[in-house]
């Protein structure tokens, strides 16, 4: 698909070129904030599965800069904002970033340490894992990816502190709402107006983490087999099935963003210039170390190789 092509198709792409965005995903962070005021006053955040960095401008543009520029700063009431992946990104005003995988609990300690010893108010995780098309493999995938990210959270998030991820909808979605509410008593599931509705994408928001008592980070993982297993440790077949009939969980789900703005289903005529053209924008800033970065090299150096091959034998 060409990119003036894209533009039509998807307003929020065009729109995040436009305003400075990394990626069209700002849009859904800042329509999440709009609802539940995810970001009053929240002095130290987490960014995990950060790259390519947009809701880490979304963190810098609501909460580093207008600090910065307030007497605050001069305080030190400037917040702080670490950023987490595996893969490097372009660097982002006021964002610390950690190359790091957000399993392991050293790279919990790196953030306390940036924190100065102090916990987060807030973490945020717009990670995925590459889709496969069938939705029960991506569902159970993303739930892993979020169950995960709670292996951070419980050591880098404070008690009273909010949590928003990513989730897939699917039919084990009561599970993974009945397993964050294990540390979270408001869990919401909401569809920012930028998701699409042709998407499963939703995005969990859970507030006031409240940890069970004399919780240990070390039984986190039995814990949440514990949800999905409630006849006993004997029973390993973690699932949603119990949670129907007579036991059904009802999840609050909630669409935020202006309703009455873009359709991120629908086209939109380019604007044009006084020429009756219509200039296509660069992405704002391209990935600086894609994980595909290698296969695209090795299908160039193949295609090359194979290419070399034919006229050699041509030539024969």
């Amino acid at each position: 698909m060409g990119k003036a092509s894209r533009d039509k198709r998807d307003i929020y792409y065009r729109k995040a070129k436009e305003e400075g965005w990394r990626a069209r995903s700002a849009f859904k962070l800042l329509q999440i904030d709009e609802e539940f005021n995810i970001f009053d006053g929240v002095k130290r955040v987490v960014d995990l599965c950060a790259a390519p960095g947009s809701w880490s401008q979304v963190l810098s543009r609501k909460l580093y800069l207008p600090a910065k520029s307030s007497s605050d700063s001069k305080d030190g009431g400037v917040p702080l904002i670490v950023a987490i992946d595996l893969q490097p990104m372009a660097p982002i005003e006021g964002v610390i970033q950690v190359q790091g995988d957000i399993t392991n609990a050293r790279t919990a300690e790196v953030v306390i340490r940036h924190f100065d010893g102090c916990k987060a108010d807030l973490v945020v995780c717009d990670g995925a894992p590459d889709v496969t098309g069938l939705h029960d493999m991506d569902e159970f995938v993303q739930s892993q990816l979020i169950l995960a990210g709670l292996t951070i959270v419980t050591h880098v998030l404070k008690e009273g502190g909010k949590f928003i991820a990513k989730i897939f909808r699917g039919k084990d979605t009561s599970l993974l709402y009945c397993q964050l509410k294990l540390f979270f008593p408001v869990v919401t599931f909401a569809k920012p107006k930028s998701s699409r509705n042709s998407s499963i994408e939703a995005f969990a928001v859970c507030e006031n983490y409240s940890p069970p008592d004399e919780f240990n980070p070390k039984d986190l993982h039995r814990l949440l087999e514990k949800v999905g297993s409630p006849s006993g440790a004997d029973d390993l077949d973690c699932t949603s099935g119990w949670l129907e009939g007579p036991n059904k969980v009802y999840i609050p789900f909630l669409a935020c963003g202006d309703l009455s703005g873009y359709d991120s289903d629908r086209s939109y005529p380019l604007p044009k210039d006084a020429q009756g053209t219509y200039r296509s924008l660069d992405p704002v800033q391209p990935p600086i170390a894609p994980p595909y970065k290698r296969a695209l090299e090795m299908k160039k150096a193949s295609s090359q190789g194979i290419t070399e091959h034919e006229k050699l034998s041509l030539e024969s």
